[in-house]
């Protein structure tokens, strides 16, 4: 290319050339331009200069590490790459993008025993005898004003999504019956 440009060829005319002697692999018309303009501001170093922002690579060990803690926004900085290239390591590594189920909030011990309890006892109720035809149900349930968002996680297929229990419960809202 540099012999071309001496002989005051142009970048498409060098193209053309490159083309006809070494056939399609040879490099672009586009890249043949850049190289004319820097000959052009008198910059003949052919040799290959390093890159400051070089892209770092990441190591799927680190990445599994610290995936289960942090969103991927936080993920690229705490490694130092790009956001995109941690979305692209994990999906490489099989891991797909779920958002977490909501739970009404989370129940202390106590309140689960007591719960299982419950439904125990009218279990053996209704073997005994037959009651629940004869209820009458009703439901209620708190609208909230502002309704907090579920985080979404990276896991594996087969794997169930994160749980998120209900913020602000003291927040505006008001109660929907239906009976």
């Amino acid at each position: 290319m540099v012999f071309c440009f001496n002989l005051k060829k142009s970048a498409a005319e060098s193209h053309r050339m490159l083309v006809e002697v070494y056939g399609d692999n040879v490099l672009s018309e586009t890249m043949c331009r850049d190289w004319f303009r820097r000959f052009n501001d008198d910059n003949f170093d052919l040799s290959d200069k390093k890159r400051e922002n070089r892209p770092r690579k990441v190591e799927d060990c680190q990445l599994q590490a610290l995936l289960n803690e942090d969103d991927t926004q936080s993920l690229a900085e705490q490694l130092g790459v790009s956001q995109a290239a941690i979305s692209m390591r994990i999906h490489a590594m099989g891991k797909v993008q779920k958002i977490g189920k909501w739970v009404p909030r989370e129940l202390n011990d106590r309140q689960m025993e007591r719960r299982q309890n419950t439904c125990q006892i009218l279990l053996v109720r209704q073997k005994r005898k037959s009651f629940l035809h004869r209820i009458v149900t009703g439901n209620e349930k708190w609208i909230y004003f502002q309704n907090p968002k579920r985080k979404k996680s990276w896991v594996d297929p087969a794997q169930p999504s994160t749980f998120s229990s209900r913020s602000n419960r003291f927040g505006r809202k008001t109660m929907l019956c239906v009976w």
